[in-house]
């Protein structure tokens, strides 16, 4: 396998269980979890994020490192704009994802582990803000990757 496709399939690896992962916890986990009492779905939430989110900076290292090499390999001036595009978007979500894990993440945890339901909803809520902010951006840089070569 040549070099470029092996960064792209780790890329595209990265992005596929970063974004899917927030659209099955947005469209599917997230409705059928609010059927539960609270300290349940706030437990399940607290497993659910405490796993997923040590997936995503795993996903960040992938994606970014992929990406720069890639970027690196055609030449800056050489890559298409939606390459740069995507690379904006890409920075903005790694921000925003630290945002969470650093900010509502804590906060949810901590809530969670005092069982102070109503704080750790509050929490709940700014991640679940965030992360949908995060899964429009990383819907476009799929746009962007796949209908891209259009805006070059």
């Amino acid at each position: 396998m040549k070099h470029h496709h092996l960064l792209l399939l780790v890329h595209l690896a990265g992005v596929i269980v970063w974004v899917g992962g927030m659209a099955f916890a947005h469209f599917c986990l997230r409705p059928s979890a609010l059927q539960l009492p609270p300290a349940q779905r706030l437990s399940l939430w607290n497993g659910v994020f405490g796993r997923f989110f040590s997936i995503v900076w795993g996903t960040i290292a992938a994606i970014g490192l992929s990406g720069f090499a890639m970027l690196l390999e055609v030449g800056f001036a050489q890559a298409p704009y939606s390459w740069h595009m995507m690379a904006g978007v890409g920075l903005l979500m790694m921000v925003i994802f630290a945002s969470i894990w650093f900010g509502p993440w804590q906060a949810f945890k901590a809530a969670v582990a005092a069982e102070s339901w109503a704080q750790g909803a509050q929490a709940l809520n700014a991640i679940r803000q965030r992360v949908v902010v995060n899964l429009a951006l990383g819907t476009l840089t799929v746009v962007l990757a796949t209908l891209g070569l259009a805006f070059s």
